[in-house]
């Protein structure tokens, strides 16, 4: 059993509202990883590690490809969109290995933990070498990252992405090569393979596998009909949907219907799947998703830093979706910016302040984007039964001196973590991981054997 005495933390409601609350003087006693018991209003006692400031649950990515972090500060030089940065990112992509992916990968975990984050999900397509042929170890560069979670301390749900073609009716390109499989059964082979495997060597608690489909764009429908027909139940369910124009264009033309259509017309739409960006929506969508109860995963500073375009997050919401957050290409890792420009993306395309209130920002960036793994599930608040994954925000720094805890969202940044707690274990304080030292210097070091 471990013990935290937290100077103020967030908690489930004490009045039975449902809203959390600000308590002072909270002691929380795990076993297991686990909170069996929340105390407020009490002294700290022997043995209790204490976390200062603001404690509040750790905060779940649930959109990451770790290797776009390469990126960072390198693709601003001139005009272009998308499709401009994504012949960048293809570049990238082909000189990973998977010594220099799990070091790489190492780095860019370690930064999500000391930043807050204590879960991801890393949509994963790079798997073969650069022809596409296998590597001799199977799973390669899968295990790679397994072990690069592992190091970091953060828990991992990898989704294995099923990546057919360059787009709507085209083959893989040359770039493309590494991201395919021989055809969608090859696929669910190979996913059936990399669980076992994941299951035997990784503790389920901390590397689980789920699946995703790249896009409409990479998957022809008749293998979206095998995919609803065949992808075992038990395992979450990810795509790019809508992300750009030029796909609804491209699925309006092939189908007859809008990407978000075509799911639903191959029975995809449900609980199980979340929906990444999902930006350029009809309102027809908007009602098919909300009504599927589908997770949605916005990354409003990577929409951003693409021109991606402003998704509809409150219809989302309205409609019955749940939101989530992730940081899909790390142009920033940072829980808070992401809660931040959600709400400011709203405030600009309405002329409305307000229009998810600190609690919701908080829910999607815990709660909403952990449902959408294969990890346990974070609460928006500390109750007994949630996994101990906390992080502590300093109320004095210029940032947020003077802000209420529950509106943080609105005024804390990354640095202002003090410390990160994943499974009852403290595991980063002050921007340092406790196992791997400076994140900072992890990257340097990682992105020098990448060009």
């Amino acid at each position: 059993m471990s013990t935290f005495w937290c100077e103020t933390a967030i908690i489930a409601s004490l009045s039975g509202s449902g809203v959390p609350e600000a308590a002072s003087g909270v002691r929380l006693e795990t076993r297991d990883g686990r909170i069996t018991s929340v105390t407020a209003n009490v002294e700290r006692q022997a043995g209790d590690t204490k976390l200062q400031g603001v404690v509040f649950p750790a905060a779940a990515n649930a959109h990451s490809h770790a290797f776009h972090r390469v990126l960072r500060g390198r693709t601003h030089e001139g005009r272009g969109d998308f499709w401009v940065w994504r012949e960048q990112m293809y570049t990238s992509a082909s000189e990973l290995t998977p010594e220099k992916y799990e070091k790489l990968a190492t780095a860019v975990f370690a930064e999500m933990v000391v930043t807050g984050f204590s879960s991801v999900a890393e949509f994963h397509y790079v798997h073969h070498q650069q022809d596409g042929a296998p590597y001799p170890e199977a799973h390669a560069m899968e295990l790679a990252l397994a072990r690069a979670a592992m190091s970091a301390g953060i828990r991992l749900t990898l989704l294995d992405t099923l990546y057919l073609n360059g787009g709507i009716g085209s083959p893989l390109s040359p770039e493309q090569a590494r991201f395919g499989d021989a055809d969608v059964h090859a696929w669910l082979r190979r996913l059936d393979s990399l669980r076992n495997a994941i299951a035997k060597d990784f503790p389920a608690d901390r590397v689980s596998v789920g699946a995703a489909l790249h896009s409409v764009r990479a998957v022809p429908e008749e293998d979206l009909k095998v995919v609803a027909a065949q992808l075992p139940t038990d395992i979450p369910l990810h795509i790019h949907l809508s992300e750009q124009p030029a796909e609804n264009h491209a699925c309006l033309e092939a189908y007859g219907t809008t990407p978000a259509g075509l799911l639903a017309r191959n029975g995809l739409l449900s609980s199980r799947l979340s929906a990444v960006h999902s930006t350029h929506l009809t309102q027809e969508d908007i009602a098919s998703l909300g009504q599927a109860g589908t997770t949605v995963v916005m990354c409003p500073s990577t929409e951003a830093d693409l021109a991606d375009g402003i998704g509809p997050a409150r219809q989302l919401s309205d409609a019955g979706a749940t939101i989530a957050l992730g940081t899909d290409q790390h142009a920033v890792i940072d829980p808070w910016i992401e809660m931040r420009t959600l709400e400011h993306g709203e405030r600009l395309g309405s002329g409305q302040r307000g229009r998810f209130t600190p609690q919701e920002l908080l829910q999607a960036a815990t709660h909403g984007a952990a449902r959408s793994m294969a990890t346990p599930v974070a609460k928006p608040a500390l109750e007994v039964g949630s996994v101990c994954d906390l992080m502590a925000i300093d109320p004095a720094s210029v940032r947020t001196a003077g802000s209420r805890p529950l509106q943080m969202a609105f005024s804390a940044t990354a640095s202002d973590v003090t410390e990160v707690v994943i499974g009852g274990e403290l595991i980063a304080s002050r921007g340092v991981h406790s196992r791997l030292g400076q994140p900072g210097t992890l990257l340097t070091d990682a992105l020098k054997e990448l060009s």
